[in-house]
């Protein structure tokens, strides 16, 4: 049974990185403590990948798991072969999936997946478990040899969802880029994780986790919500 946890981001509020992530994967991953995770820091730009998977063993230590991040082994998949769980960092989408075709990565953790490997991601490591990371909000510092990522979720992610125009920016909303998207795309589905929100997926059912809806855009940005806990198939 392919199981997920999709998550918007590593903060909500005024809570510190990845604390409001920690119930959901403590019942999430309650049955792998002690267990190794394969941890992707390939999303980090501004750190390296050492601090990455520093940062993350800590934040996440109260869980017991065996944090181990793949640029240890110089075969990458190796690491991601022999791990009981997959988990991918936030930070750039972009330079995100251009690492993971560069690694070769991309195969591994699908057919991990399918077979019932437990995966999680938050922000950019959530988008590339849709169909494509077409509805990234990052800039495209850098150039993937394809935007199509891993299609665990069949469908269109846009994390970090925010509705509406930030006083004084003149610039596009969240919804006119997506409107855009559906424009070009008018067969796909976006599903929208506001902050504090994550996808719980098990096979093709999902369940909303967080304090607000979860939204769907379809073509000419029809919506669908789908309120905390409420669950649905895709």
């Amino acid at each position: 049974m392919k199981n997920m946890l999709l998550m918007s981001g590593s903060k909500y509020k005024c809570t510190e990185y990845l604390t409001h992530t920690i119930p959901w994967l403590k019942e999430f991953l309650a049955d792998y403590k002690g267990k190794k995770v394969a941890f992707l820091p390939y999303a980090g730009v501004s750190r390296s990948y050492d601090e990455y998977e520093q940062t993350v063993q800590e934040k996440l230590a109260e869980l017991e798991l065996e944090i181990v991040s793949v640029h240890r082994a110089k075969k990458h998949t190796e690491i991601i072969e022999q791990a009981d769980v997959i988990a991918i960092g936030g930070g750039n989408t972009f330079c995100l999936l251009n690492q993971m075709y560069e690694n070769q990565v991309l195969e591994c953790i699908r057919e991990k997946v399918e077979n019932g490997t437990p995966y999680f991601g938050w922000s950019a490591g959530a988008n590339v478990a849709g169909s494509s990371i077409m509805t990234t909000n990052d800039m495209p510092i850098t150039y993937p040899p394809s935007f199509n990522a891993l299609n665990l979720f069949p469908h269109q992610i846009n994390p970090h969802f925010i509705s509406g125009k930030i006083q004084g920016h003149n610039g596009e909303s969240r919804e006119e880029r997506l409107s855009e998207f559906l424009t070009v795309n008018p067969n796909a589905l976006v599903y929208a994780l506001p902050e504090g929100t994550a996808l719980h997926i098990q096979d093709n059912q999902a369940t909303a986790l967080g304090e607000t809806a979860i939204l769907q855009f379809s073509r000419n940005m029809q919506l669908n919500t789908f309120e905390p806990n409420s669950i649905f198939t895709f």
